[in-house]
């Protein structure tokens, strides 16, 4: 993996742009984020290989907090505290979780939260989680290099990282038909698969998985297309165009667009979905440099083959 250039490393994205695409859409997230359902079940399937009993899980980018439920269910009596840049949704994962609190309580489960905050600039202390787990949100930052460490430093020894993200080829008919429109950046360079395994094991992490799949979302018209790339979150580059399409531009992309128009008469939207995990292993050193190993990992860890 290349370190970021001197570019890179100045241009980040827009967050405050981004909290205002999200707190925009927050009450309304649950109607549109087929897609985050989708691989939140896939990502659910994954822990199935994974001996794992948290007590201490965080949710990274939880949006409204719809991965909870199911993080309840697989672990109930663990707590689980949810993560999100965007006030609008950290407010409103917040009100659900309070409406199931009774239902909580009768099991006598832990109680959970939700705070805002930059997953990337937790406001945790070192060791405090069993698990992170993140479903599609780490795209949301232009510097992974930095959020997967802090995410490290977050969980205790043994405690396992597993995320979902957006991989290079997704949105890559759009990404094609604005090329022909014009020069401006319009769709996220997703981070390669490889390189968040690279991450992974710079920032300290043992044992990383990483595998993708592709799927392919069809469209019967440009604007239906258009529709459901908008709903996903806005374009917080920099360098965006900052005015309104306009009609002239709108129409250009929608000619590109349909001359993607595959044979079956359809319109294709291509989605590339990365898996990764890993877990943070004991320190390969003590304070004074020398060789740590322990007995127990001596003849073989645990598996974590997917």
């Amino acid at each position: 993996m290349k370190p970021p250039s001197a570019a890179e490393a100045r241009s980040n994205f827009d967050s405050r742009h981004l909290r205002r695409v999200f707190d925009r859409r927050a009450p309304r997230w649950s109607d549109t984020d087929f897609l985050v359902r989708e691989v939140a079940h896939r990502l659910l399937e994954r822990l199935d290989y994974i001996k794992l009993a948290p007590t201490r899980i965080l949710d990274a980018g939880c949006g409204t907090g719809a991965d909870f439920p199911a993080l309840h269910a697989r672990y109930p009596q663990a707590y689980v505290v949810g993560a999100d840049l965007s006030l609008g949704m950290a407010r409103t994962a917040a009100e659900q979780g309070a409406a199931d609190g009774w239902r909580r309580w009768l099991r006598r489960a832990p109680p959970q939260g939700v705070v805002q905050a930059d997953f990337g600039a937790l406001p945790l202390a070192d060791g405090a989680l069993d698990l992170v787990w993140s479903n599609l949100a780490l795209h949301w930052r232009q510097d992974p290099h930095r959020v997967i460490p802090e995410w490290h430093r977050v969980l205790r020894t043994d405690g396992l990282l597993l995320f979902s993200t957006f991989g290079p080829d997704t949105l890559r008919e759009l990404r094609a038909a604005w090329a022909a429109v014009d020069a401006m950046p319009h769709v996220i360079a997703f981070t390669d698969m490889h390189d968040l395994g690279d991450m992974m094991v710079q920032s300290g992490f043992g044992l990383p998985v990483v595998d993708m799949e592709t799927f392919t979302v069809t469209y019967e018209t440009p604007a239906a297309l258009l529709r459901d790339v908008r709903l996903l979150g806005g374009n917080p580059m920099p360098e965006r165009f900052r005015g309104l399409t306009g009609r002239r531009r709108y129409r250009a992309l929608c000619r590109a667009l349909e001359q993607q128009r595959r044979p079956d008469g359809v319109l294709a939207l291509t989605f590339e979905f990365i898996y990764g995990h890993a877990w943070r292993t004991p320190e390969k050193t003590d304070e004074q440099g020398n060789a740590v190993v322990r007995l127990q990992d001596i003849g073989g860890r645990r598996s974590t083959v997917i």
